[in-house]
């Protein structure tokens, strides 16, 4: 096969060699950018997926001779801060990512280049604390602080020193504080009768995550409800630390094996143990199914927890097919839009989610319409000045599909995204009904309380 027609073969992905000399060198980096941006010149068939290739055309088609070469390499920076990893463009466009012979690899390109940038000092303070999930959550569960903290962060005031300190958009929504964390208000363990499936261990090991523990603990609630329901036993992992995606995304690479180590010497023995692991926030699994096992490819320990790791309704689907899975679905859900995060997309599963809404319509009435495109959250991403309008652009045609057929409920596997969907449509004067976790939505179709 001629190197100019696409690959053909599945997306493979090669370990990050991240504490080299060579991937820490800035030369060498540019000098890589120069090769891949030159094809994606070429090709262009990203561009609508995020800004860094709009911006990368722009700069090629506004320079001096319409061609890389008429693009100061300065400005390469600016393609690399529209980066928020979410992974499409290796996983569901690029023809010529890895076993291609030109073994293109642009996010992790560019998360070398965050590497970088984070290493010389050039990540502001506000960024940082951003990306410190672990740090702001630690007020959740204290209720006069939430209380206030949640009040204070809606007022103008605020949200405008919130803009002058840390660099957050005005506009953007911001997740509240929660009033009881999801340690605090989950039972620590269930006690069923160990079941295993062909395709499913019989039991599971929870790891929370920051958002459901600080944020929306009633997401982890729906959850252990459903296994519950189910007759799966369950264990809150004994302790975590963030995943990591938040620093991964800034480039801070060892507060990301600091969290690695972490999390890692926790979860590894309910991995051992024969327990799956799951993780509510696509995010969050990713982490441990990729970019953890990328980075650390020699570690037996990370081995093992990628192998553990699932996706709620990868399991749930899977226990399905192991006639396992209760389908005693009792209250119907009407219109449904619902939308499939990139970092669930990319995780080479399906559509798990949809699966089980498409399982709980062979019950109850479930119209569904499923969107299959970035939302423009991307984390930290969509919620920063220079950024969040950006965000809102790149989800404008999410936020026209989600409202199709005036759904009586909107969601995401996604948190993030589906609140940054329900804004984009009250703006776009579509506002959503009502918004729901599909955990919560099948929470709701069982008829659990």
């Amino acid at each position: 096969m001629s190197s100019r027609e696409g690959n053909l073969e599945a997306p493979t992905r090669h370990a990050l060699d991240w504490k080299s000399t060579e991937f820490n060198d800035e030369a060498a980096c540019v000098q890589e950018m120069a090769r891949i941006f030159e094809i994606c010149h070429g090709c262009r068939r990203c561009v609508g997926l995020c800004q860094s290739f709009p911006t990368l055309f722009d700069l090629v088609d506004e320079g001096k001779t319409g061609e890389l070469d008429g693009v100061d390499r300065q400005d390469f920076w600016k393609v690399v801060d529209q980066c928020y990893l979410c992974d499409l463009c290796y996983m569901t466009k690029c023809p010529y990512v890895p076993p291609h012979a030109w073994n293109l690899d642009f996010p992790h390109t560019m998360l070398r280049a965050k590497a970088i940038k984070f290493r010389k000092g050039e990540v502001g303070a506000g960024e940082r604390f951003l990306a410190s999930t672990d740090v702001h959550g630690q007020f959740a569960g204290i209720p006069v602080v939430v209380q206030a903290v949640n009040a204070v962060n809606r007022t103008k005031l605020a949200r405008r020193l919130l803009d002058r300190q840390l660099g957050v958009h005005p506009e953007a929504w911001l997740p509240e504080l929660a009033s009881h964390r999801f340690r605090w208000s989950a039972p620590a363990a269930s006690t069923q009768v160990v079941t295993n499936g062909e395709r499913t261990p019989g039991k599971v090991a929870i790891f929370s995550t920051c958002y459901v523990n600080y944020n929306e603990p009633g997401i982890g609630l729906d959850l252990l409800k459903l296994l519950e329901h189910n007759a799966i036993p369950y264990v809150i992992v004994e302790k975590e630390s963030c995943c990591g995606m938040p620093k991964l995304e800034l480039g801070d690479l060892e507060a990301v094996e600091q969290h690695k180590t972490a999390n890692i010497a926790v979860l590894a023995p309910y991995a051992s143990d024969g327990f799956a692991i799951l993780s509510a926030i696509p995010s969050c699994t990713l982490m441990f199914k990729q970019e953890l096992p990328l980075m650390f490819p020699d570690e037996e320990a990370v081995k093992q927890v990628q192998e553990a790791m699932w996706d709620p309704f990868e399991y749930l689907v899977a226990r399905h097919k192991d006639g396992l899975l209760r389908t005693d679905f009792k209250q119907p859900l009407g219109k449904v839009s619902y939308h499939v995060p990139c970092h669930g997309r990319v995780q080479k599963m399906g559509r798990k989610t949809e699966e089980m809404f498409k399982l709980i319509a062979q019950s109850v009435e479930v119209k569904l319409n499923t969107v299959e495109r970035c939302s423009g959250h991307a984390g930290t991403y969509g919620v920063k000045t220079r950024t969040h309008p950006v965000a809102m652009k790149i989800g404008k045609p999410v936020f026209k599909a989600m409202a199709r057929d005036e759904p009586d409920v909107i969601a995401s596997d996604c948190a993030l995204a589906g609140h940054h969907i329900a804004q984009g449509m009250a703006q776009a004067g579509t506002p959503a009904k009502a918004l729901a976790h599909p955990l919560t939505l099948m929470r709701t179709a069982y008829g659990l309380p």
